[in-house]
């Protein structure tokens, strides 16, 4: 998934919108955001493979870390700690946890089975989704549209502003996943890593959009 996990904090703003928007964005991209410093680091490893699956050229085939759904379980779990033992507030902690976790079960869905389960273990799995384009292209743009419509019936703009970086937000990112699914040419793992950690530039976006942007009451 890419877009979809986006999708996924969207859409969290309206069961939780007493959380950042950055924060929320942070837990649903958090595994895809330690995925590449791993990489780089020699700790996780991935490798070009033209034609794995329709979608994406690369064999993800040591990431017990970044993305086992045990790690990710811990990860929920430290997520929703940190956040209720700042704010005392469950719900959001409960939000916050499930987006975390929401990484894991998206990559489950459009992965080949090359998803751990638990790290050290060899048992893989995934649904492979990215074996077809129209149906990633349906599912994840299903996915988020509904997310942009949740958010906009949880928010408002502050200003002017609030709308112009709010759409350039939602631009870039369906300009990105353009690129990946339709213009996806395979390079080394580094060089894929350090594209990889643009992915961080939208965290700070998103905190910026909530400070230009207002919660709708009733």
């Amino acid at each position: 998934m890419f877009i979809g996990h986006t999708a996924v904090a969207l859409a969290a703003k309206k069961a939780a919108p007493q959380v950042r928007f950055g924060t929320l964005l942070f837990a649903a991209l958090f595994a895809d955001l330690l995925f590449p410093v791993l990489i780089l680091l020699g700790i996780e490893h991935v490798m070009p493979a033209p034609g794995i699956t329709a979608v994406t050229p690369y064999d993800f085939y040591d990431y017990p870390i970044s993305h086992s759904l045990l790690t990710d379980a811990a990860f929920a779990y430290i997520f929703a700690g940190i956040f209720f033992l700042k704010y005392r507030e469950w719900s959001g902690a409960v939000i916050l946890s499930l987006a975390v976790l929401s990484h894991w079960l998206l990559d489950f869905i459009s992965h080949r089975p090359d998803m751990p389960l638990v790290p050290g273990l060899h048992t893989v799995v995934g649904l492979g989704l990215w074996n077809s384009v129209m149906w990633t292209v349906i599912v994840e743009v299903l996915l988020f549209a509904i997310g942009v419509y949740l958010y906009l019936r949880t928010t408002t703009p502050a200003d002017k502003l609030g709308s112009i970086i709010f759409w350039s937000f939602i631009g870039l990112q369906l300009m990105m996943y353009a690129g990946n699914i339709f213009a996806n040419i395979p390079v080394d793992s580094r060089t894929m890593a350090m594209g990889s950690l643009m992915q961080w530039l939208f965290i700070p976006w998103a905190y910026w959009i909530d400070r230009h942007r207002f919660i709708r009451t009733k």
